[in-house]
């Protein structure tokens, strides 16, 4: 092998980030030790598969503001002309990260290769300007708009999920115009998760879509990074097991129930393991699961106010099946339900012949608020169909209903009568002739008893019908596959007696509504049609 020149080298070093970093950048490690910049395997496996979009969910201190400021300072001292954007969610780690971004900077060898890095020309609270004209610029949420009117290089959000509720969608709708037309130009997203708010929906929706424009990249409390940079904390944990286990380390007999879970999917080391519960036992596990998650469903699980069983949700995404291939589906589906397939309409199983089915319907306005819902289950308890828009008028929902239900087997739908599910039952009714539909016990004003069409929810009935969704899901009674009826019983709470989905933009109850009617209609087992 050729041996190269020093001037080789030094070429070979600033075409490539990670040589670049290793060799020139110092760091603060959590030793509080300075110490060249070489990346941990999360950081170099990033560089190596991001995207031009990309949204990180990780845990706690893997090092990916870090690696983004080091990555900055490379580019703009090899790019002139070139800006780039760090932003944060609040002004004291904004101005922790400049000072960061100002030590990296110092920590170049200016005096051995001075004519390698541009000199700073102007430094304030807002930037770094260099003399070659490019300038890294750092912002943070909910301030001055730093983003319109500008182009990046790379723009940087960090921490999103703690911006302002109500700022991230638009910050993200400034940031992508914003991006330089070339094909080196990136956004990078990162946060570890805080519940349910824009950042939890992009993350999901690139999750789990491969027709989504941003790529997901996940980091679980298992990645490499931990073993170095937690070393202190991983020996405490260990001492304080021993401490507790008259000297010895733990053993598999020694793993309680979900450590044995743990243990079996994804083959953690003992160490691991004494760290988490050491942790859950200094704070609490649902601190742990948001801090250092194992997999971005139990990122985002939320608190105990949830009225369905958290984990009983995310184990039931993690196995849930896709909708069925579009092409095979059209084949067999009524050629007016065919512009809605795997837009609004999701066929999970095919009607089975001779086998009662089950509908459950709520209805919405069609203009752009709630949305307009039906689930389908089989008498096995399989989900077999969802639909779900906004944007579909109660006259056009009424026709997918009914073509709908004639699909599987004359499906025996209940239908919530509040509001626009009434307009709704009159056309099913009268138009359509659908006559399998539940009808509901209940006295007129006369105390006579009778029998109305759909199921009325009040304040009596609306826990009664929540809590028969409830067992028959935590018992497995029915098998829910829509993913986003899964995501909306995570954030659907019990508020001191009022129940409903968590408050905010996006969040939406109508899939659970149908769901849980669906099996008033499984629970009632009537048909009014041979089949």
């Amino acid at each position: 092998m050729a041996i190269l020149t020093k001037q080789q080298k030094l070429n070979k070093i600033m075409v490539d980030f990670k040589l670049f970093s290793k060799n020139f950048i110092k760091i603060i490690d959590n030793n509080n030790d300075s110490i060249p910049f070489n990346l941990n395997a999360e950081q170099s496996q990033f560089i190596d598969e991001r995207g031009k979009y990309n949204i990180i969910c990780k845990g706690r201190q893997i090092g990916f503001t870090t690696m983004s400021l080091g990555y900055m300072i490379w580019s703009a001292m090899t790019k002139p002309d070139t800006s780039y954007l760090m932003m944060t969610h609040h002004s004291k780690v904004t101005q922790s990260l400049l000072r960061k971004l100002r030590k990296m900077y110092n920590s170049l060898p200016h005096e051995r290769f001075s004519e390698l890095f541009p000199t700073i020309e102007i430094s304030n609270r807002d930037e770094m300007y260099f003399s070659n004209g490019s300038r890294i610029q750092v912002a943070t949420a909910g301030g001055e708009d730093s983003i319109s009117g500008n182009t990046f290089q790379i723009i940087h959000l960090s921490e999103m999920a703690k911006y302002p509720t109500e700022a991230q969608e638009e910050i993200i709708a400034t940031a992508i115009p914003a991006l330089a037309k070339n094909g080196q130009a990136s956004i990078i997203i990162e946060s570890t998760a805080m519940g349910f708010n824009t950042y939890q929906e992009m993350f999901m929706e690139a999750y789990r879509s491969k027709e989504s424009v941003w790529k997901a990249h996940f980091y679980s409390w298992l990645s490499k990074a931990y073993i170095n940079q937690f070393k202190h904390s991983f020996d405490e944990a260990e001492e304080w097991f021993k401490i507790n286990n008259n000297g010895r380390r733990m053993t598999y007999d020694d793993l309680e129930h979900d450590e044995i879970e743990i243990k079996g999917k994804y083959d953690c080391t003992y160490r691991q393991l004494m760290y988490r519960r050491y942790y859950i036992k200094s704070n609490s596990l649902e601190k742990w699961n948001r801090e250092f998650p194992i997999s971005p469903e139990v990122a985002f699980s939320t608190s105990n106010k949830s009225v369905f069983d958290t984990d009983k949700i995310i184990k039931r995404i993690q196995y849930a099946k896709a909708p069925l291939p579009i092409k095979a589906t059209m084949a067999k589906l009524p050629k007016e339900l065919h512009k809605y397939l795997n837009k609004s309409l999701f066929i999970y199983e095919y009607p089975k012949s001779k086998m009662r089915h089950y509908g459950g319907v709520d209805v919405a306005s069609g203009t752009g608020g709630d949305n307009s819902t039906i689930s389908i289950f089989n008498a096995d308890g399989e989900q077999c169909a969802v639909f779900y828009s906004n944007k579909v008028p109660v006259y056009e929902f009424a026709h997918v209903v009914d073509e709908l239900g004639r699909y599987f087997n004359f499906a025996f739908l209940c239908v919530e009568r509040n509001s626009y599910g009434l307009p709704l039952l009159e056309k099913l009714r009268k138009e359509y002739k659908y006559i399998n539909l539940l009808k509901q016990r209940i006295f007129n004003e006369k105390g006579k008893k009778i029998r109305q069409l759909g199921f009325m929810t009040t304040t009596v009935t609306k826990p009664i019908l929540i809590n028969d969704m409830k067992e028959h899901f935590e018992v497995g009674l029915i098998n829910i596959q829509c993913l986003e009826a899964l995501d909306e019983m995570k954030i659907y709470q019990d508020d001191n007696g009022k129940m409903g989905n968590k408050k905010g933009k996006n969040n939406h109850d109508d899939l659970v509504i149908s769901v849980a009617m669906a099996v008033q209609a499984m629970k009632m087992n009537r048909y009014y049609v041979n089949i």
